[in-house]
């Protein structure tokens, strides 16, 4: 069993382990957590009922935030000419092509979300050994495979997360900072349960959402009555 740290344990202690609580409930919890030498994430942690072996059943996409995610999201665009200085333009961190692709092949991966343009699929291919497990690999189904590089910069700048499932298909996300006000919060919770809702598989059968946890980087998980928030 892991080793605790006092402040990890001193926040168990405010959260009931065998209770379900509405969101209002372990938002106030939260903020009572004791604090972190940083401003911690709040995050969401959703387990699914999809098979996640099956390929029809994976859960990829996007989903915007209306108050962002608090964090500065390092962006990287592969692209060329026109596109490279749209995306330059639009705030990217990095830009490039046939460089940015060397950098990779060394080992650096010094950002947050890679987009690319379709022409540029064909060789980026060659780096999904490196960006596939960090979950970096622009896809289409993520939005970040798009002609329209200036939008995606700029959504991505702005809050907009990727969704997508891990092996055992449960869903990991970004829903803030300690230090958002609770409404704040509140809105980015909700918003996201009901975009994820939307998600749900078409061969996905029974119940989509079957249990929610929201916790701080260094925290309890609080179970959710998510029920109450679809609702």
């Amino acid at each position: 069993m892991p080793r605790r740290s006092k402040r990890y344990l001193e926040a168990r202690k405010l959260v009931n382990r065998d209770r379900t609580y509405v969101l209002d409930e372990a938002l106030e919890i939260i903020k009572q957590f004791p604090s972190a030498k940083f401003d911690e994430s709040v995050e969401l942690h959703i387990k699914t009922g999809i098979e996640p072996t099956r390929s029809d059943q994976q859960i990829r996409g996007t989903i915007s935030l209306p108050n962002g995610t608090g964090k500065d999201v390092k962006v990287l665009v592969f692209a060329r000419g026109e596109k490279a200085e749209e995306a330059k333009n639009a705030g990217a961190d990095f830009v490039g092509s046939d460089e940015l692709i060397q950098q990779i092949q060394g080992g650096w991966t010094g950002f947050d979300v890679a987009i690319a343009t379709p022409d540029m699929m064909r060789e980026i291919g060659r780096l999904g050994r490196i960006l596939g497990p960090r979950g970096l690999m622009p896809s289409p189904k993520s939005g970040t495979v798009t002609n329209d590089v200036e939008e995606a910069v700029k959504a991505f700048k702005a809050g907009r997360v990727e969704i997508k499932n891990d092996k055992t298909g449960n869903l990991h996300l970004p829903v803030g900072k300690k230090s958002f006000e609770k409404e704040a919060l509140k809105e980015n919770i909700v918003s996201a349960l009901e975009q994820i809702s939307r998600m749900k598989p078409a061969t996905a059968k029974g119940r989509f959402i079957l249990k929610v946890a929201v916790t701080t980087t260094m925290g309890p998980g609080i179970k959710l009555d998510h029920g109450k928030i679809l609702d």
